[in-house]
């Protein structure tokens, strides 16, 4: 079954999902409808859960669905289904099966080069000792003590190469660049062009001519080394140190609410830029919360939905009287919007300290029971200690209505999903937690990577870019990324020069001398 809507819902007896096809209404009905759904402007699937339940097992369980009021709820239900896919979910898919399979063979195919070119720098210097005792044994000179003290030099030489290499190149990757890392690809062809003209320098003047001198040999193996480790050197200030110290800063909004921030930053390619940012933002900005948006949208579309014209006249008349009537009246009702803004915040902010007040005593009294249980426990044999988790899902029905509504009110509910809210109950009982720490979770926003990443993670972000995204930041650059719901305006200033003078302050005239006259009264 396909559902236009799809969002998590949870009960005190278990976790559903359910699926609406159409409008939502907060009225319920307990009574299932038939499948054909005559009577009814939506359909709903809900699908019981096979695994753990949350709360204590129930054995007189039903299948009629307990509502708790988590998130919307709807009028009618039918037949169960045993998937639910939702629009933004097959548009999320088709995008990714369409842009796998490129960046998996781009993945593929710089892993496998670098992993050649690896191979052949360590297995170069060993093969320009090893050949000729091979080909040529009899002919070559006697090297004695001298070789064999260049092999142990070679043997650690490569050890702190390979060493070298794997802190700095074998990492796990953080993102799919759009593009190739400059820097990186200049070093590969570096380190190829390098090693290919000592072959070609071997092959003609010791191949070809079975030179004798093995000594020799060893020592042009040895710098073939000793220029792979400066080039080592040349890798980490190219990849590593150039970017260190800040020279641009970068002003990241947020198209949908205009939270910003700002980043200091190097030199840095403008994909890398935009890198950072991104792992700067799951940190840094709270998680955007769409339905906060839609109060202006609604308000909006109230006003002119209260607007009406009628054509007395006629049908004689054309459109430009209708037209100029709505916008008189649209310009008389904007002057008493602002009242309706103002009396609408001022109640919703009512209502929210009202039912904040009601959360923090619900949560202080379920926290006065858990330390009466704790009391208990110690009495009792370890066997028939109770876990964090049961005691998390004892008290909770004690708290769940305000939280709920709570939540409702400040739109958060589709964020904090039971079993979350469990877990991080059973995480505050764990580690002793007040009240106060388990409720600042959900008093106020917190970032990103604080909620579960099923419901704020985008596989794929887009950059948008009048620059190439290879070359480097300088001042006056704008880019965007853009994800599915909003998208990140990046702006990048270069930080100013600093001039900064001395200026000398001779010690004696802070010296001052006071002088009292005798007749003063002291």
């Amino acid at each position: 079954m396909l559902c236009v809507n799809s969002s998590t819902y949870t009960s005190f007896s278990g976790v559903y999902t359910l699926c609406v096809t159409k409008e939502r209404t907060r009225e319920r009905h307990k009574s299932p409808r038939s499948k054909d759904g005559r009577g009814s402007e939506k359909s709903v699937t809900i699908q019981a859960p096979t695994g753990e339940p949350l709360l204590a097992n129930d054995s007189t369980r039903t299948e009629e669905v307990q509502d708790d009021n988590w998130g919307e709820t709807t009028t009618a239900i039918t037949g169960t289904s045993e998937h639910s896919i939702s629009q933004e979910d097959i548009a999320r898919i088709s995008k990714d099966m369409e842009d796998s399979v490129g960046l998996d063979c781009k993945r593929y195919l710089g892993l496998t080069i670098a992993s050649f070119l690896g191979l052949l720098v360590f297995l170069t210097p060993i093969a320009f000792i090893l050949l000729p005792p091979i080909l040529w044994r009899d002919e070559l000179e006697p090297c004695g003590t001298i070789c064999e003290g260049l092999f142990i030099s070679v043997a650690f030489k490569l050890l702190i190469l390979l060493i070298g290499t794997w802190a700095l190149f074998f990492r796990k990757r953080r993102a799919d660049m759009p593009r190739v890392f400059v820097f990186r690809a200049l070093l590969l062809v570096l380190i190829f062009l390098f090693v290919v003209s000592y072959w070609l320098f071997y092959g003609v003047r010791i191949l070809d001519s079975r030179d004798r001198n093995y000594q020799g040999i060893v020592q042009y193996a040895v710098s073939l080394v000793d220029a792979l480790l400066f080039i080592h050197y040349l890798a980490i200030v190219l990849l590593e140190l150039r970017q260190l110290q800040p020279m641009f800063t970068l002003q990241v909004v947020r198209s949908t609410d205009g939270e910003s921030r700002f980043y200091s930053l190097g030199h840095l390619s403008i994909q890398r830029a935009a890198l950072v940012v991104l792992e700067n933002y799951y940190k840094d900005f709270t998680i955007s919360n769409p339905n906060l948006l839609t109060a202006s949208k609604f308000r909006a579309a109230k006003h002119m939905a209260g607007l009406k014209v009628y054509n007395v006249d006629g049908p004689s008349n054309n459109a430009t009287g209708q037209s100029r009537a709505m916008i008189a009246a649209a310009a008389r009702r904007r002057d008493s919007s602002h009242n309706e803004l103002y009396y609408e915040e001022a109640e919703h902010e009512r209502r929210v300290k009202k039912r904040k007040a009601r959360l923090v005593v619900a949560v202080e009294e379920a926290f006065i029971h858990i330390q009466r249980l704790q009391a208990e426990e110690q009495q009792k044999a370890p066997g028939e200690v109770m876990d964090p988790r049961e005691a998390a899902q004892a008290i909770f029905p004690s708290m769940a209505r305000a939280l709920q509504k709570y939540l409702r009110t400040t739109r958060q509910q589709h964020y904090h999903s039971m079993e979350s809210i469990l877990q991080h109950l059973a995480f505050c009982i764990t580690n002793g937690m007040t009240p106060k720490a388990f409720l600042e979770r959900y008093l106020s926003a917190g970032p990103t990577v604080q909620y579960d990443k099923d419901r704020w993670l985008s596989t794929q972000w887009r950059l948008v870019s009048d620059e190439a995204v290879t070359n480097g930041l300088r001042d006056g650059i704008v880019f965007i990324l853009k994800c599915l719901d909003f998208s990140l305006v990046v702006n990048v200033k270069k930080i100013p020069f600093i001039v900064l003078s001395e200026e000398f302050i001779d010690p004696k005239s802070h010296k001052f001398v006071l002088r009292l006259q005798s007749e003063t009264s002291v």
